[in-house]
């Protein structure tokens, strides 16, 4: 009867102390938009909750943040912002939640392009939209992570050297699809300015009607010009996306012949159902789309 007892004591004190150590090093992280949410969940597994500020297709440069926002901010052991000016409301949200840590800039480090913008040089913040830059977004993040949870930090660092990996085969496939293109005939309308290091990276030239930012308008004479740009480039794809107003690009594309290359996911994940519900899979999607477009037309 003792041994039984014994043996019954000790099972459940196994499992209290199996258990316990689980919940009580699981951090609250909360990451300003989906694209980076995911890689928030890529670097920390099973350690880290993550929290989305803005939400599957929606748009971080015009994100309205809620009073829910605000709480599941003020909740967070972990603040992540991808920066460079993209999130224009977070220090309005700091303040309104009463949260008291320091966001994260996880792209920190990165080489950052310029672009013009309103008779302005400002830095583009779309620094995702090439695997090697999110790289440095993973260091950041598992250096971010291991501070914080110093008990797990041999998982995030063999998440975050899994993950490296994984962008590793984004750039070598995204390299392969562009490369045998001829770098003249790749050309393509996008809605807004958010392909920059993409281009980079790929040799990969797009035009666009509006900035870095979709909160800036474009004038009569900026749609006049880039028409005529179009036309001189024989430019002749355009893509609209996930996150923005399509009617602009599609005005511009049937002033200029134009055809329609699809939607791509360029700020935002899709919802969980939808192409892109990871960063992998959305830069994937991107390439397929923008390289089976261009290889179409030419």
């Amino acid at each position: 009867m003792l041994s039984r007892t014994l043996l019954f004591s000790t099972a459940i004190s196994a499992l209290i102390a199996f258990s316990a150590p689980v919940s009580a090093a699981e951090l609250k992280a909360v990451a300003s938009f989906t694209v980076l949410a995911d890689v928030v969940k890529q670097v920390g597994g099973k350690h880290v909750t993550v929290t989305s500020l803005v939400k599957p297709d929606g748009d971080p440069h015009e994100f309205e943040p809620s009073p829910a926002d605000a709480k599941s901010l003020k909740a967070a052991d972990v603040v992540f912002v991808s920066g460079l000016g993209l999130e224009g409301w977070m220090d309005r949200l700091i303040s309104a939640s009463g949260y008291k840590g320091t966001p994260v800039t996880v792209s920190e480090g990165i080489q950052t392009r310029s672009m013009e913008e309103d008779g302005k040089t400002v830095t583009d913040p779309h620094v995702w939209n090439s695997p090697i830059n999110v790289k440095i977004w993973v260091k950041n993040i598992e250096t971010t992570l291991s501070a914080a949870d110093p008990a797990d930090k041999a998982d995030f660092k063999a998440n975050a050297e899994a993950y490296l990996k994984t962008l590793d085969g984004l750039d070598a496939f995204a390299h392969a699809k562009f490369d045998t293109i001829p770098e003249d005939r790749r050309k393509v309308l996008t809605s807004h300015d958010a392909f920059g290091y993409f281009g980079r990276e790929y040799k990969v030239t797009f035009l666009s009607p509006l900035g870095v930012s979709t909160e800036t308008e474009a004038s009569a004479g900026d749609v006049g010009k880039l028409i005529e740009q179009i036309k001189a480039e024989h430019v002749k794809t355009y893509f609209f996306e996930n996150s923005n107003d399509p009617r602009l690009v599609k005005q511009v594309a049937k002033a200029t012949g134009a055809e329609p290359g699809g939607e791509l996911y360029v700020e935002a994940l899709s919802k969980a159902k939808g192409p892109a519900s990871t960063y992998e899979k959305m830069f994937r999607y991107n390439v397929e789309q923008i390289a089976a477009a261009i290889s179409k037309s030419s």
